[in-house]
């Protein structure tokens, strides 16, 4: 297939293409890890004998790791190429899911998942940057819509491929699965990917102070983050001392991102308004993409008693929307201003948290079935379009640098809603209890007669022990109250905060030429 469009745009060749479906494979691969796990903890907890304290570290180290290496992949992409840096990524990423699934001990796994998680923190921004070498403008729009449909849609079924696969096999499946894609991704990359050349010499320019700052800054950013919400933030020494690291860290970066003559990450693309901005509501989003991910589950999991299959099954509508919405959003972002789709995604976005407004404990897949299919939609509505403005504009020679701070963004947004989520939820738990608790005082004739309907059905299969058991499920009934109405308090806030971030729309500069046309 070719492209017949103007002077200078790329050739989309079979052979291109092909290779373009590697990239985006592995990327999926990377991102689908980020959350495969989250539904099997239990699981990889009982099989390596671990803590509660300890097996979080299967996720963190993941995330602390693929964070620093997703803004380097843009510097070692321009000096290795496209080609080297992926196969090079798809080829660890495979080794490292093999030592994972192998691994005998929590630290072994530890190590493994920080491995994996670095590495595969390579493929993400070079696959993003490939779809721009690629293809000509007219394409972008709808090859965006399947890169968006890969960004959103990886990390909110990988709870509901993780549940599936430990719930009938065993939970080193979860790792295994990488293998056979993985091999593949790896050499069709490496014999077929050919849209550019590297630039050893930029290797002797490498700036080694402005990585270990950049390391340190997001390392330590990502480690508050993770770890701040159950430790009481800054009443913890450790969060205190990795906050301070991520200061420390942050000024040794930017001081050698402005002086050094090579920086490890060229901050320049930020001059560009459109980039900015979506830089910005790519963060936003990804505090919704992760938060919400994240919120589902754990309401199905502790107010209705899901198991993994069982949330995997309801929260599976958010996914299969996304795909169907895919290639209508890829249509509509190239005939209409790109402003348009993503002022109507916010609206949906806003409208499907108001709708969990009402939540009760009884909710479950029919109840939540609108809501999710609301937000499948925004979230492609909201994600294509981003993508193109912020990206599509700025010269070829900035994409690659480019891509990983796009990226990075998205994942800081995810770690910082899902840290603020964690945070906001557990105070509004407690203030819930202790209000219902306050109500519920043995003056109420409700109260009574609730405990006397309670005490009636355990009389029979308990005895003298009804009483303490009817009052042991009266206070069971608070604590789950104030939960439900902790959730329906965090998605409020989430709307709140998601109608401020809809006004940056109007921020956005409409590409030269049409919705999918980048100005280079």
């Amino acid at each position: 297939m070719a492209a017949a469009a103007g002077a200078g745009e790329p050739e989309v060749t079979p052979r291109r293409l092909i290779a373009f479906f590697a990239l985006i494979f592995g990327m999926f691969m990377a991102i689908l890890d980020i959350q495969i796990v989250s539904s099997s903890l239990s699981e990889i907890q009982a099989g390596l004998s671990a803590s509660a304290d300890e097996i979080s570290w299967v996720q963190t180290a993941y995330l602390i790791a693929e964070v620093v290496m997703i803004p380097l992949s843009g510097f070692l992409a321009r000096a290795l190429s496209t080609r080297i840096l992926f196969a090079v990524s798809a080829a660890g990423f495979t080794l490292a899911s093999v030592l994972c699934a192998t691994a005998g001990s929590i630290e072994q796994m530890i190590v493994y998942r920080a491995l994996q998680g670095f590495i595969g923190g390579g493929m993400i921004p070079t696959a993003f940057a490939a779809a721009y070498s690629i293809f000509p403008r007219r394409h972008q729009a709808p090859v965006m819509a399947l890169v968006g449909l890969v960004v959103t849609l990886a990390p909110t079924i990988g709870p509901t491929v993780g549940g599936y696969l430990t719930d009938y096999f065993s939970w080193h499946w979860l790792f295994l699965i990488n293998v056979p894609p993985g091999i593949a991704a790896t050499l069709l990359c490496w014999f077929l990917v050919d849209f550019d050349q590297p630039d050893f010499k930029l290797l002797k320019q490498f700036d080694m102070a402005g990585l270990v700052g950049m390391a340190i800054m997001l390392g330590s950013l990502e480690y508050v983050l993770e770890e701040g919400a159950k430790d009481d933030w800054f009443q913890s020494a450790s969060i205190t001392l990795f906050a301070l690291a991520t200061v420390l860290g942050g000024l040794l970066f930017f001081w050698r991102a402005a002086t050094a003559p090579q920086p490890v990450v060229d901050l320049a693309a930020y001059r560009d308004r459109n980039f900015a901005v979506g830089s910005i509501l790519t963060f936003m989003l990804g505090t919704v993409l992760y938060g919400l991910t994240y919120l589902y589950p754990l309401f199905l999991a502790q107010v209705r008693d899901y198991n993994a299959l069982e949330i995997g099954e309801t929260v599976f509508v958010t996914g299969a929307t996304m795909f169907l919405f895919a290639p209508i959003v890829g249509i509509l972002a190239r005939k209409l201003d790109p402003r348009l789709i993503i002022g109507t995604g916010f609206v949906c976005l806003i409208v499907s948290c108001f709708e969990l407004l009402p939540l009760t404990k009884d909710w479950g897949f029919w109840e939540l079935l609108t809501p999710q299919m609301l937000r499948g939609a925004a979230l492609m509505m909201c994600m294509v379009p981003i993508n193109v403005v912020a990206l599509g504009t700025l010269p070829p020679a900035q994409l690659k640098n480019a891509s990983g701070l796009f990226n990075l963004m998205r994942n800081l947004g995810g770690a910082v809603g899902l840290a603020m989520i964690v945070t906001v939820l557990n105070a509004r738990w407690d203030l819930h209890m202790q209000r219902l608790r306050e109500q519920v005082t043995w003056s109420r004739p409700p109260v009574l007669d609730t405990l006397a309907t309670l005490t009636n059905g355990f009389a029979g299969r308990l005895g003298g022990q009804a009483d303490l058991a009817a009052t042991k499920q009266v206070a069971l009934m608070v604590r789950q109250q104030a939960l439900v109405m902790a959730f329906a308090d965090v998605f409020l806030v989430i709307a709140l905060f998601l109608c401020a971030a809809a006004f940056l729309v109007f921020l956005v500069r409409r590409p030269k030429g049409g919705a999918a046309a980048p100005a280079h």
